[in-house]
Order: structure tokens, then sequence, then C-alpha cells
């Protein structure tokens, strides 16, 4: 049987921020206008400091304004709502994202609804989850978007297809699920509570995991030719004090039957920080009333 072709995230989220740049260098050169990304986080978890910081380092790369708020652990829950409000009335400032989690004391929710939906990048606001599910013009959340380019690039159309998602969060899950379904895809949303989860993986030409479970997925799972999005980010330890990320599919078992897979790392992560750029420049459009048609894609 002939191994599972690698999807390179790394090189699809290059090839969007390449297309991305040149459409934020039409914005400013046309219209005079700079897509402007707001990236708030509170306190100094090392994982997302990196993560934050590497958000702006491309959104610098690609053309874009980067505005960095990073605010102490003790940070008020009225003083991070405050701060969202002046981001919210600021032109400048197209898109805005609060890093999760927050510390403890802080309504997470509460802080989502205060972001202006149009200004939610991260589409996690109600108002863009319920254009999500209702077929309306919102905003999708970033790594389902990429996600379901990685899979359009590598399987193509997708109508008739019957996929699984694992897991049922409202940040992955829930909306992945959606996307497929609008993808014409048979839908199964599958979680913990899920009698015989091998079996229903088996029947899926498309498997999404984004359980939070290392290397639950294993080979036998997977349907032969299957097409696997591996979002799962765990790190594992390793002796002498070291460890190692795997995702939530055991890669290796996976590899020698499904048709297409993402790895971790180098799989849906880098496309998580280029769909963030591709709605930040799709929320500038919107807010500026100039064409968002590039936007539109996937």
């Amino acid at each position: 049987m002939t191994r599972a072709i690698i999807i390179d995230g790394k090189a699809a989220a290059e090839e969007l921020r390449q297309d991305i740049a040149q459409h934020v260098g039409e914005a400013r050169d046309y219209h005079h206008i700079v897509p402007g990304l707001a990236v708030v986080l509170v306190g100094a978890d090392p994982a997302s400091q990196v993560y934050v910081r590497n958000k702006n380092k491309f959104a610098v790369e690609v053309g874009m304004r980067s505005f960095e708020h990073f605010l102490p652990e003790d940070t008020s829950e009225s003083e991070l709502l405050t701060l969202i409000e002046g981001l919210n009335d600021d032109p400048a400032v197209h898109g805005i994202l609060v890093q999760l989690p927050l510390p403890r004391g802080i309504d997470t929710q509460l802080v989502i609804e205060t972001i202006d939906p149009v200004k939610d990048v991260d589409g996690f606001h109600p108002y863009n989850v319920g254009r999500l599910f209702t077929g309306g013009q919102g905003v999708t959340p970033c790594t389902p978007l990429g996600c379901l380019e990685l899979l359009k690039r590598s399987v193509g159309d997708l109508t008739g297809k019957r996929a699984i998602v694992l897991g049922r969060s409202n940040i992955v899950g829930k909306p992945m699920a959606q996307l497929l379904v609008r993808e014409n895809c048979t839908v199964t949303i599958a979680h913990s509570k899920t009698l015989d989860l091998p079996h229903e993986c088996r029947r899926a030409d498309i498997v999404v995991a984004a359980i939070g479970q290392p290397e639950m997925v294993r080979g036998d799972w997977i349907k032969p030719g299957a097409a696997v999005i591996d979002v799962g980010i765990n790190r594992v330890p390793l002796p002498g004090g070291k460890s190692r990320l795997v995702g939530d599919v055991k890669f290796d078992e996976a590899v020698e039957v499904a048709g297409f897979i993402t790895p971790v790392p180098g799989g849906v992560g880098p496309m998580t920080i280029s769909m963030l750029l591709r709605n930040t420049l799709l929320l500038c459009c919107r807010q500026s009333k100039i064409d968002e048609g590039f936007c539109e894609r996937p």
C-alpha cells in the first residue's frame, strides 16, 4: 500500500501569505488603507507569548500594522474591557484578537462579546458564530478555515464525502463541522461519549482530529485512502527531561493507511496564523467598503 501524501502546511501558509501581501499592497497603493491587527495578551504564559510574537511578526511581514498589548497577569476584567472598547473605536485597528486562555477572574465570554463583531478576527463572537451556522456573511474561526483550505488543496471537491470531526469545541470542532456541511459533506461530530469511535472513523473519507488526546487516533481507525487533518498539539515527555510535539493521530501508523495526512508540527499550525491574516484583510476590506473577493476563499 502506498504511503499517504504529506500535506505541507508550511508551504501552503507561505503561499497564502504571499497572496495576502499582494492584496495588502493593493489596499495601500490604490485605497490608501493599511490593515491593522491588534493582539492582546494577558499574563506571561510562555507558549502564548511565542504564539503572539509569531502573529505580529507575520502581520508586519505582509505589510499590515501590528498593535501589541501585553498586560500583566493581575490585569482586572474592567481594565481589559476598557482596552477592548478603545480598540473597537480605533479606526486604524481592523481586527482584534484577545489571546486565550485568560487568567482566572476574567469572564472569557464577556471579553469575546465585548469585541465589536466587525473587528472579531477570531470569529468567536456570537454574532459571527450565528452567521456561520445560518450561511450568512461573518468571520470564520482561523483554525477550521485553515483545515478546510488544506483539504481543498489536497482532495479537491469535497461534495459527497463522509467526514468525521473528533471534538466538539466552539473554537474548532463545531465550526469545522459546519464548514464541511457547507462543502456538501455528510458530517459526524464525535466526542468522548461516542460509542465505538474507531468504527465511526473507519467510515469516513475525511478525519479531522481535534480531541486533545496525544496519538489517540490509531492507524487501524483510518479508512484506506482517507484524508486526515490533525489539529492536535500535545507535548509529551521524553527521557532526560526533554519533550516532543505530537498530534491527536498516531502519525507513524496512520501515514501507512491514509491518502493524505498533516504532520505535527508543520501541518495545521502554520495555516492558523495565515488565516488570521486573511481574516484581518477581510475585515479591513469590509470596513473600508473595498473589494473583498480574494478574502472569500475558500
